[in-house]
């Protein structure tokens, strides 16, 4: 079994994974979704989340990225990217959407970045706003950002192009099509329903569409 499926499984397994086919889920960009993914719950599995920690400093290791500090994006990959950066021995900061009205008023916190090479971590990817926007916040800070990593990633067509233009590797423990793979061969949803599922992928903006007229 490959890690992506291994991750897969772990996920469903926790409902980390969910289905939502009479009424999608709306993500913040509109889109309307059959599936969603809440990594958020993974602390409150600590025996599979070290797993998944373990997994993903692998993944690290294997694709030899070079980095100096570690980055999240609040909120959801904080937790994760703290564990991670405390495992690896490694500096971390959080970069908030924006930057607080009071106090020191700074927008990536932990410390500074300037000249350092970051790695930036996301629990999950959906069409890559938020983590490029950060990216953009690092790079302005003197940071350099080559490579973002995620738990999840949709692999949506929009995403690739984003990250791509934006000339950021994005390195993901389990995509899309394997957590559909999986969560058919564990009977969570029907080859009917995987089939709904993989028309969304393919053009989510026209599914949601055809949603909303309903």
């Amino acid at each position: 079994m490959s890690r992506e499926q291994r991750i897969a499984r772990l996920l469903l397994q926790i409902n980390a994974v969910g289905f939502s086919f009479d009424k999608p889920i709306q993500f913040k960009s509109g889109i309307l979704s059959p599936v969603y993914v809440n990594n958020r719950i993974l602390p409150y599995h600590p025996g599979i989340w070290e797993t998944l920690i373990d997994e993903m400093t692998d993944m690290i290791d294997d694709v030899h990225i070079d980095y100096d500090v570690i980055g999240s994006v609040e909120l959801g990959g904080v937790p994760h990217a703290s564990v991670v950066g405390f495992y690896l021995g490694k500096p971390s900061v959080i970069v908030r959407k924006q930057a607080k009205d009071h106090g020191m008023k700074e927008q990536i916190v932990g410390g500074s970045v300037k000249g350092f090479t970051v790695l930036l971590f996301e629990d999950l990817v959906t069409k890559g706003g938020s983590s490029l926007e950060a990216v953009k916040v690092l790079r302005e800070a003197g940071a350099t950002v080559n490579d973002c990593v995620s738990i999840v990633s949709y692999c949506l067509p929009e995403a690739k192009k984003a990250f791509t233009d934006a000339q950021v590797e994005l390195h993901s423990l389990v995509s899309f099509s394997i957590i559909i793979e999986e969560a058919l061969k564990m009977e969570k949803i029907t080859e009917i329903q995987s089939e709904v599922l993989y028309t969304w992928h393919r053009d989510p903006h026209t599914w949601t569409k055809k949603q909303e007229a309903l």
